[in-house]
């Protein structure tokens, strides 16, 4: 089970993790936690229901992690709908515009999932009893599998922006594991793999 997720009954997952990995796997969790920010609070006195229809952000983040997290959902940069090909300039401000209303009403939901989804991470992390050597067995019911499933996606999303890692390196990642130990940028790169073998085991288990 080391390193590897395993089917649990009810359509959970398990894995062993040494004292090192889940020290790595928390302060990941609450780096990316930080960079999400802790949301938008309601102000002493203000109406709660109001804030809970308050609208976010028009604009990208300038943050490039977080413009990765949270991309324009037409026509910018990683933009999910596919559409940041070539465009006429009318064309392409009536996508800017859209985008921005989209991003009005979604972004702070979305954040607060990424927030949820990361504290989850952080939560049953904390909630491990380390045997004797300091590692632990780490056991997850079906909702909290995809809760690790978002959270080491944007972990991912969120180093390998930092890397520089574009769509089209993804699957060229032998060149990353070429690197020397004397460059600056190995720690980081080793934990970006490791990341992805982890989420990749845990998809594999979570297939039918």
């Amino acid at each position: 089970m080391a390193g590897h997720f395993e089917a649990t009954p009810g359509g959970g997952a398990a894995v062993a993790l040494d004292e090192v990995e889940i020290s790595i796997l928390r302060s990941l969790a609450v780096q990316l936690l930080e960079l999400i920010g802790p949301g938008d609070q309601p102000a002493e006195g203000e109406d709660p229901l109001a804030a809970l229809f308050a609208e976010g952000p028009s604009k990208p983040p300038a943050d490039p992690a977080l413009a990765r997290l949270f991309p324009d959902a037409y026509g910018g940069p990683g933009a999910p709908d596919g559409s940041a090909g070539a465009v006429k300039p009318e064309e392409e401000r009536e996508l800017r515009e859209r985008s921005a209303e989209f991003r009005r009403f979604t972004e702070m939901d979305l954040r607060s999932g990424k927030r949820d989804d990361a504290l989850a991470v952080v939560r049953t992390l904390d909630a491990l009893s380390p045997a004797a050597g300091g590692g632990a067995v780490l056991t997850l019911t079906g909702d909290e599998c995809l809760s690790w499933l978002r959270s080491l996606n944007d972990l991912r999303l969120t180093i390998g922006t930092r890397l520089e890692v574009s769509d089209e390196d993804q699957g060229e990642e032998g060149s990353l594991y070429r690197l020397p130990d004397t460059d600056p940028r190995k720690p980081m790169v080793m934990a970006y793999l490791w990341l992805g073998a982890l989420q990749e085991s845990l998809v594999e288990t979570l297939m039918p």
